[in-house]
């Protein structure tokens, strides 16, 4: 056994770092390809690419976070029967912890449209690796391309 893995799980088990909770959608298309958004300038992290979603409100399911989120975001509509969860990321940054449960959504209405962000790309998961992304994001590429 690595037991300086082992140490370094332990100092990580004593963070007081505050927890945020986020859902992230994977749109797929027909063609196998997942809708990406570019965060807009003045926002935290602006420029890199994400996967749509959003923060979880008190009281809600990232079911509906995402439900919500999709339509403020993207325009679209779709229902919790939609959503498969498929991962999670789980990433520590400077000034808080983020979980993000996944969930993969192949049917919605209407045309993704970028209301919230500088702009949206299709992208096969293969190609994925060719966007800057967020670390969370970062780990969620291999799941995406083996999955899809």
């Amino acid at each position: 056994m690595d037991s300086g893995c082992w140490q370094a799980g332990a100092r990580e088990a004593g963070t007081t770092a505050r927890i945020v909770l986020v859902a992230a959608a994977a749109l797929v298309d027909g063609d196998g390809r997942v809708l990406i958004a570019k965060r807009p300038e003045g926002k935290a992290m602006a420029g890199l690419w994400e996967f749509p979603g959003g923060k979880v409100e008190d009281g809600e399911t990232p079911e509906a976070t995402l439900i919500r989120e999709l339509t403020e975001e993207l325009g679209i509509e779709t229902r919790r029967s939609c959503l498969a969860p498929i991962a999670f990321a789980s990433h520590g940054y400077e000034d808080f912890h983020l979980l993000m449960p996944v969930f993969a959504c192949r049917v919605w209405q209407g045309e993704p449209r970028a209301l919230e962000h500088e702009a949206l790309a299709w992208a096969y998961p293969a190609r994925l690796r060719d966007y800057a992304m967020p670390p969370a994001d970062e780990p969620l590429i291999g799941l995406l391309r083996d999955l899809l």
